[in-house]
């Protein structure tokens, strides 16, 4: 046989079986729709459309991005993809109303708040069995576990607190007080601060982890918009500790932030009530949820510019990337 046609018939499953793997993903829970979105990120355009349970909101990854956990709230169950086949293969108990979770970095306990009972219920993502149920504040929403595994801080947005649970005991050993109806909690990468949105308070509160005590509040002004209007929910980190984006709610902007002194450096129009966000492979992008206008802002991060609106189902929620 030619070299020529030997070499390429080589390498021509081996491009075949690379292809997929070189094409990142983003999934889309959309509130309204009982669905999820898929976005082809090379091409920046939803590719498919996947039925899931009731009033989807939460999204969260297994560390080997092979499992996608999705929380029907309306449903209440967490139910767990296999994004290989893009299947439901399993659904976990995850007490009533379940909004947001977070997975602890043993990709075993799965942290879930349930709003409707002022609980976190702890979930073993293997056996499938509750591992505990922890008294919170009232309305229970944002879900955050730190990267060595110690904290789950959850937030209740009626009490207005962050809860601090101890992952070794599964027991509530401290809270701290934010402004009013706190939404969200983000680690930094490093695990020494711990960002916390309040949507009625209208700011972020910079927490630090070793003391558990507020290092900076950040306030938000948009000019042309009504203060009543700015009302932050999800945050993210970028992974050099560069900047942090503040996603505005009905304000329909992202703020962009310095990470290290705090001074708010811009802000990026989105989609009409823009919810959470996930960074790109690369971090070279940022999508935003925006659920009043069904669609998903892409900015990019070198300009700090939007370039695109791709439409997805009928109020996006929540988001997550595959590389």
């Amino acid at each position: 046989m030619h070299k020529t046609l030997l070499a390429t018939l080589i390498a021509a499953p081996l491009l075949g079986a690379a292809g997929p793997l070189l094409a990142a993903t983003a999934y889309v829970s959309n509130e309204k729709d009982n669905t999820l979105s898929v976005i082809d990120l090379d091409k920046l355009e939803t590719v498919e459309t996947l039925e899931v349970g009731m009033r989807p909101r939460g999204l969260t990854l297994s560390s080997d991005h092979k499992l996608l956990y999705i929380c029907a709230s309306d449903s209440d169950r967490v139910q767990v993809m296999d994004l290989a086949t893009r299947k439901i293969v399993k659904e976990l108990p995850s007490g009533a109303d379940p909004e947001q979770f977070a997975l602890h970095p043993n990709d075993k306990w799965l942290y879930i708040s349930n709003e409707d009972d002022a609980l976190v219920t702890v979930v073993d993502v293997d056996s499938e069995q509750v591992l505990a149920q922890i008294d919170v504040g009232v309305e229970p929403e944002g879900m955050a576990v730190s990267p060595d595994g110690k904290w789950a801080v959850n937030t209740s947005e009626t009490t207005s607190m962050l809860h601090w649970i101890d992952t070794a005991s599964h027991e509530l050993v401290d809270n701290t007080q934010v402004d009013q109806r706190p939404r969200h909690v983000e680690f930094s990468h490093d695990g020494k601060l711990l960002w916390a949105s309040a949507e009625i308070g209208g700011t972020v509160t910079v927490i630090d982890v070793a003391t558990r005590q507020p290092v900076k509040v950040l306030n938000f002004a948009i000019k042309g918009v009504h203060p009543d209007k700015v009302q932050p929910v999800g945050v993210k980190l970028t992974a050099d500790g560069k900047y942090a984006f503040v996603a505005l709610g009905p304000a329909n902007h992202v703020a962009v932030v310095d990470a290290k002194t705090y001074e708010v450096l811009d802000y990026l129009l989105v989609g009409r009530r823009v919810w959470h966000m996930a960074l790109t492979p690369g971090e070279k992008q940022l999508l935003t949820t925006n659920g009043v206008s069904g669609d998903v802002s892409v900015i990019d991060l070198a300009s700090l510019k939007v370039t695109k609106s791709i439409k997805v189902g009928r109020y996006p929620w929540g988001v997550v990337v595959t590389p």
